[in-house]
């Protein structure tokens, strides 16, 4: 049985970012058309030129995008950090330490209620136009707790990463050599089987050089990729760490020495801003320009999660990336694609070249720069995944 096609014609700007192009190169038709066939794109144009095709959708001379690709979020976790933030507005600094405010309410959560909050958040992130995410344990922190959220993450994406070393739990406060042992061993054996990657909080306050490397190193013996959170509350090893150990990329990159700039444009290991985080914590912002300029490869994310970046919308990340990053439109905007479908190695999404998973987003806008031109703006009218309009 031959698979069903659509056209998508009338298109004002159909932003394709083809895979070929250099990191960074974003690349856009004007006065476009776009088919699916089944789950694939399968021809892009000019709509003059468009084949024929089953079905056909005026797009009005809307914009058509890439579905967004959110590589880094934390959404397996219960109750509320609103009073913290409330604080933080108010003057107080942030620490890392809250997260374990989230470990509490995760650990008395039923899995109802993770899956619960977690499907609430994935349908959040999809009908504002993401159709990859990444999502991490990390606030369980005991073996059968880390498991579970993992689990439970697999249930709705594939692209499911091992968050044991987040933080180091109270009842390890007096071991925190024996916890790394525990996060190298059972705990990573239990999580394993549901997950694609490694990461680890390379951070002050939380796991050194040597720890993360003992984490990352173990999660490769049992086929995790690694990522890693790095240089987020200050200078650190873990930009170096993820280049030495071929890291799909290095995440936060707040706060980057010369050595840190040049060691990421040298690699291939993505750069991946988290902006929700400084807008929350009013810490500085990174500086994307400087790794733009550098020849790194960036990718923004939203950095979901209940304490430092509770938001879904990677709308909202490119608008700041544009504001407080110093990224022009064009690069926010594959940052926020194509960059993130290479921060998970994904070839098939963020690009819309024949061949690429048709998942996309007509925009009731003309062109991507409205995503930051009209901020804080429900601009999604539709979305699709795998060919099949959501919603």
């Amino acid at each position: 049985m031959s698979k069903s096609s659509l056209l998508i014609t009338r298109i004002g700007e159909l932003v394709t970012n083809a895979p070929d192009s250099r990191p960074g190169r974003f690349a856009a038709i004007s006065d476009a058309a776009l088919v699916i066939v089944g789950d694939r794109v399968a021809w892009t144009g000019p709509a003059a030129r468009a084949p024929a095709a089953d079905e056909v959708l005026d797009a009005g001379g809307r914009a058509v995008l890439p579905g967004f690709v959110d590589s880094h979020a934390h959404l397996v976790f219960a109750g509320d950090r609103s009073a913290e933030f409330a604080a933080r507005m108010a003057g107080r600094r942030y620490a890392a330490g809250g997260i374990r405010t989230t470990v509490a309410a995760t650990r008395a959560a039923t899995d109802a209620e993770l899956r619960a909050g977690l499907h609430s958040l994935a349908g959040e992130m999809l009908s504002q136009g993401t159709t990859t995410f990444e999502c991490k344990s990390g606030y369980g922190l005991t073996t059968a707790d880390e498991a579970r959220s993992a689990a439970l993450a697999a249930e709705v994406t594939p692209e499911v990463t091992y968050l044991g070393a987040h933080v180091v739990p109270a009842e390890y406060a007096a071991d925190p050599a024996g916890y790394v042992e525990l996060v190298c061993g059972p705990m990573l054996d239990a999580c394993a089987p549901h997950c694609r990657w490694a990461d680890v909080f390379c951070e002050r306050g939380a796991f050194g050089e040597d720890e993360a490397r003992a984490v990352l190193g173990a999660g490769l013996t049992r086929g995790l990729l690694p990522r890693i959170h790095a240089s987020q509350l200050g200078p650190g090893p873990g930009i170096r760490l993820a280049v030495e150990l071929g890291a799909a990329s290095a995440d936060h990159c707040t706060f980057l020495t010369d050595a840190d700039v040049a060691a990421l444009a040298s690699s291939d290991t993505v750069a991946t801003l988290l902006p929700g985080a400084e807008f929350s914590t009013r810490q500085p912002y990174p500086d994307a320009r400087r790794l733009l300029d550098a020849g790194a490869t960036v990718a923004l994310a939203t950095d979901c999660n209940p304490g430092t970046s509770f938001t879904t919308s990677m709308a909202f990340c490119v608008a700041l990336g544009v504001r407080d990053l110093h990224m022009t439109t064009r690069e926010a905007v594959w940052s926020a694609t194509a960059g993130g479908a290479r921060a998970l190695r994904r070839p098939d999404v963020g690009h819309l070249a024949p061949g690429a998973r048709a998942d996309l987003i007509i925009l009731n806008a003309p062109s991507h720069a409205h995503l930051a031109y009209r901020p804080g703006v429900p601009l999604i009218r539709a979305v699709y995944k795998n060919g099949r309009r959501c919603g």
